[in-house]
């Protein structure tokens, strides 16, 4: 079968073949169709991941394919969809946890199930179970194109807030405006975004997926009560919060580590997918491809996440 593998820390991941692995006892083999890549996949490979993996090893933290075979007693069987959560997905078989399979809609592809948990499950826990997003009010999402962004602002419309779309360039925001986001901003020309936040009456919850200098200006535009979502470091640092701001305007700051629910609160990760299955279902969310290559073009895909062009979730397709 073919494989990706990032030999080195800093290095891209190349293709190469090996053996099929043979699943233990609790196991399930998958055969692999589609897998997403993640900002958590470049910091990996350079090895500031705060769950550091030493080379060589598969990249990859998510997927979608076929059962080929499952244990019993698993509620799987041969031929079953399932979308997989677990890391090494860049290959052409896994075998994985039967937990970490979980079966997927007829009408959901494999290249939308691929790249689908993590982002909106980051979102959806995020925007209900940390920041309580309420209908009618105002949420900015920062880094509305990429592929977490984008999905927040999805489901922040799905939840009736009014979405403010932040991204780079007009090709991109016009992806941001029909996924939902009533207003947008382009970040690549505007040079005070907390005056224009301010100019669109002020936010209510900001969901933070740049950090930097733009995190530090989106709060500063926050109203009384708001929430502030620390969900990644794109801009390539956190940004710096003025606590003060924070303890006059009740400002709540919630940081977001969807994996870490896991073992937080498994529950709430499990009533979360739940509840974004069904609004799939009902036609509510519609997940975006922004570019699905095939897994030979596994270093051309890492270069695109890393200069941050893509928008949507990057899928490499077996």
């Amino acid at each position: 079968m073919r494989i990706a593998t990032v030999e080195q820390l800093g290095g891209d991941p190349v293709l190469s073949s090996g053996p099929a692995p043979k699943p233990g006892p609790d196991e399930v083999l998958v055969r692999v169709r589609a897998a997403a890549l993640n900002f958590a996949d470049l910091l990996k490979a350079r090895g500031e991941y705060q769950e550091r993996q030493d080379p060589p090893y598969v990249p990859g933290l998510e997927g979608a394919g076929e059962v080929i075979r499952a244990p019993s007693g698993s509620g799987l069987a041969q031929g079953d969809r399932v979308a997989v959560l677990s890391p090494g997905t860049l290959a052409e078989v896994v075998a994985v946890p039967a937990a970490a399979c979980l079966p997927i809609p007829a009408t959901m592809s494999f290249e939308q199930a691929a790249g689908f948990q993590i982002a909106y499950g980051t979102s959806h826990l995020a925007l209900t179970h940390r920041a309580n997003l309420q209908p009618g009010e105002t949420l900015a999402v920062l880094g509305a194109a990429g592929g977490v962004g984008l999905t927040a602002v999805e489901i922040g419309r799905a939840l009736g807030a009014r979405v403010i779309g932040v991204a780079r360039g007009a090709d991109r925001l016009e992806v941001v405006r029909a996924a939902g986001a009533e207003a947008v901003i382009d970040s690549a020309d505007c040079p005070d975004l907390k005056s224009a936040l301010r100019d669109l009456g002020g936010v209510d919850v900001v969901y933070d997926a740049v950090g930097d200098s733009a995190g530090e200006a989106a709060f500063r535009a926050m109203r009384p009560g708001g929430r502030f979502l620390a969900i990644g470091f794109a801009g390539g640092k956190p940004p710096v919060l003025p606590l003060n701001h924070a303890l006059v305007k009740n400002i709540a700051i919630h940081g977001l580590y969807w994996g870490g629910y896991s073992v937080l609160d498994p529950q709430a990760m499990s009533s979360s997918m739940k509840a974004l299955f069904t609004m799939f279902q009902e036609g509510r969310l519609n997940p975006v491809v922004g570019e699905a290559m095939p897994l030979e073009r596994v270093a051309q895909a890492f270069d695109l996440l890393r200069s941050r062009r893509s928008v949507g979730k990057i899928i490499l397709t077996m």
